[in-house]
This record gives C-alpha cells, structure tokens and sequence, in this order.
C-alpha cells in the first residue's frame, strides 16, 4: 500500500475517485491490527477508491490541518473534503459497511 507524505496529500485527496486515507503511526498497536484489514479493504474495492496510508508522525502539517490527533484514523475523502471517517479498530465487516453507504 503507498504511503502519501505532506508533499503530496494535496493532490492525492483531490483526484476524481474518492480516496481512503489511513492515518496512523509505527508504536500504534492498533494501527497495526488494522493495518492487514485495510490491505485486503484496497483490494476489494480496486477501481472504486484510491487507499493509502499517512505515518503522522512524519506527517504533521496534513495531520494538523485535518486534526488527527488520535490514531488509527481512517477518513474518506471525496474531491478533497472528508466524507466520512472513523476512530480505532474495526472488523472488516464494518468497514466494509461503512464504505459502501459512503461511495
């Protein structure tokens, strides 16, 4: 899965298919419990959204603009605005679920 950095986010979340961001950080123990779940979520939905991940820690100024301040946080953007998002862990059933009342 491609990590994005502050360099490009801008134009990442203003492409025309909306684009699934996975913000987290390498200590977050949840973030690395999600981290195979969102894998197999970026296969599954391949053609309908874009999937990527963001290290806030590396990445502050896209963190600070959109107020991550806590992790793992997925947010859905939709031509550069969030469309949805949620906090911590989920099944992948439920993000699944999440998605497509979202696309």
């Amino acid at each position: 899965m491609e990590k994005i950095t502050d360099n490009n986010f801008e134009e990442i979340i203003n492409g025309e298919k909306p684009v699934l961001i996975d913000f987290y950080t390498e200590w977050c123990p949840p973030c690395k419990m999600l981290s195979p779940i969102i894998e197999e979520i970026q296969k599954e939905f391949e053609g309908k959204i874009e999937v990527f991940k963001m290290d806030i820690d590396q990445n502050p100024v896209s963190a600070d603009r959109f107020q991550i301040d806590r992790i793992p946080m997925v947010v859905l953007f939709n031509k550069g605005e969030i469309k949805s998002s949620f906090i911590g862990f989920r099944e992948k059933g439920d993000i699944e679920d999440w998605l497509n009342s979202n696309i």
